[in-house]
């Protein structure tokens, strides 16, 4: 189980960089770990200890605090490899939701499998981000609201964003595909008995009508023959 996410107000930390792929996200050299925590040290790790360092907050001596915030991004954020390890990465340092105008769609994926909210918002809304962010030194605090679908910052900004309500569900439940696929356990259990039956060519589902679930039609035996090795076709 995931931790649910409802809704969370932290600090954002803005980037302001389009087409951020997976490996600045974390880098593939430390990709050697086969559990899932253990990457949030190295999350952008050429950036922050390269010979080049890219700072993107005003105090660049204040380090980003796990747990407590947002990052807000550009276009096209969680692009490249389909590597989950970059939202392991993010999601251990401590963000709970990303803000941009797209997101890579296999990267989408993996923040809703993950608990990390991935919030597409216009390219305008994000820009007033960056604008209210810099205005206020880097201590801007927003809101991310997944039960509304709506950001706000309780100083004047407020906008609204969608997802598809599996995804949302999923990520309000803290559920992942697996565990969302157990909670239909039984309808699951009783159309694989239906299958079993269909195949052995049993068409014995009527009580399936009662409880709702559609049986399929008896599916019809073949008398198609595969020849074994040194057996002449048409035996």
């Amino acid at each position: 189980m995931m931790e649910p996410f409802v809704r969370h107000t932290g600090r954002l930390a803005a980037l302001a960089r389009a087409n951020v792929d997976t490996d600045q996200i974390i880098p593939k050299q430390f990709l050697k770990r086969v559990e899932r925590t253990g990457f949030g040290p190295a999350l952008f790790h050429d950036w922050r200890f390269g010979p080049t360092v890219v700072r993107t907050r005003t105090s660049s001596s204040t380090p980003w605090r796990p747990g407590r915030e947002h990052p807000p991004r550009r276009e096209n954020f969680g692009c490249g490899s389909s590597r989950e390890h970059a939202v392991w990465a993010l999601r251990e340092y401590g963000f709970r939701a990303i803000l941009a105008p797209s997101f890579a769609d296999i990267f989408f994926a993996n923040c809703c499998q993950n608990g990390l909210v991935p919030v597409r918002l216009l390219p305008q809304e994000v820009a007033e981000l960056f604008r209210r962010h810099q205005a206020a030194g880097g201590e801007y605090q927003l809101t991310v609201d997944l039960e509304e679908q709506r950001v706000h910052d309780g100083l004047g900004f407020r906008t609204t964003f969608s997802m598809e309500p599996y995804r949302r569900e999923m990520l309000l439940t803290g559920s992942d595909q697996i565990g969302r696929s157990l909670r239909e356990e039984s309808r699951i259990a009783a159309f694989e008995l239906g299958m079993r039956n269909a195949e052995c060519g049993i068409d014995s589902r009527a009580s399936s009508r009662s409880q709702g679930i559609e049986r399929p039609t008896t599916i019809p035996h073949s008398t198609f023959h595969i020849p074994h090795f040194g057996e002449e076709e048409g035996r």
